[in-house]
């Protein structure tokens, strides 16, 4: 009885998990017309998360106008949206339309051979889909840091998405540092996403479009600890797929000073979201930790 009625309760999340293997095989114009669809559907209904994205879009681009902002603000629930549903294919269709959809360019000398590696990979919203290009172009085991999802079937589904290609490494937040430095120092890449408002604990507060803006300097830190140089990762939608363009290694990063170098990470951030405004993460509340008791943001 208890599985039983453990499985009704499922029932949402299979179906959704269902849909999407079935969307899958659509054609691509199609999936992407059905994302368009639905972001307008999203910016119209989710008011709540609609007035995030136009809070931070305000306190990012106060010199642009209202209007566009708001056009902007359309743009980022339409990308979120062709993105979520871009995992249909992603995960679930022939690996030869993966390729055909998802390419890599830029230094991807960077991610050859065995050197230490920390690979910064900001909010955009083509996250996912740089995980693949990454792991049928680079023959590598790598790591990255995973937080469970509360739904135990929509986490198997991400993990097994997220594992398809490649050999991907997961630690959990509970796991320390000592296991990812090993990995690092190994000439395993870890791919570190650590561009969110992940609370106070352990975040310093350094300038993010010039305001004080809590951030982990995990970056800095794990660079310095695993003795690895930095490559960022940028994804973009385009009308066919995916680029996924890997830029240079810094050169100046990490020196031996967290505060410095996660401002620096910062500010190159703002530098990387001016080629594509409306493709990042906006609908996160990327100012909700405010230093000294300051009042909310939002």
């Amino acid at each position: 009885m208890k599985i039983v009625s453990q499985w009704f309760a499922e029932l949402p999340s299979r179906a959704g998990i269902a849909f999407m293997q079935a969307l899958a095989f659509l054609p691509f114009s199609w999936i992407r017309a059905l994302g368009t669809a639905l972001g307008w559907a999203l910016y119209a209904l989710v008011g709540s998360r609609r007035r995030v994205v136009q809070t931070n879009l305000a306190l990012c681009f106060p010199e642009r106008s209202e209007a566009e902002r708001r056009r902007l603000a359309q743009q980022t629930f339409v990308y979120f949206a062709q993105a979520w549903l871009d995992r249909a294919w992603l995960w679930h269709a022939p690996q030869a339309w993966v390729q055909r959809r998802v390419r890599l360019t830029g230094a991807v000398q960077e991610l050859a051979g065995s050197e230490a590696t920390v690979v910064f990979c900001p909010h955009f919203v083509g996250l996912d889909a740089a995980w693949a290009a990454i792991a049928l172009a680079v023959p590598r085991q790598s790591t990255t840091i995973y937080t469970d999802q509360s739904n135990k079937l929509v986490n198997q589904w991400i993990l097994r998405g997220r594992q398809r290609f490649g050999h991907l490494r997961l630690f959990g937040r509970i796991d320390g540092v000592k296991p990812i430095v090993s990995a690092l120092r190994e000439g395993q890449p870890l791919y570190l996403l650590p561009d969110m408002d992940f609370g106070p604990d352990d975040s310093v507060f350094v300038p993010f479009y010039g305001l004080p803006t809590a951030t982990v300097p995990s970056l800095s830190r794990f660079a310095r600890l695993g003795r690895a140089k930095v490559v960022p990762l940028l994804p973009r939608i385009t009308a066919g797929g995916y680029e996924i363009q890997v830029l240079p290694a810094w050169t100046d990063f990490p020196t031996d000073d967290l505060v410095a170098d996660t401002a620096l990470m910062n500010a190159r951030l703002q530098d990387y979201i001016a080629t594509m405004p409306a493709q990042y993460y906006w609908v996160h509340k990327r100012f909700k930790t405010r230093p000294d008791d300051m009042p909310s943001m939002y």
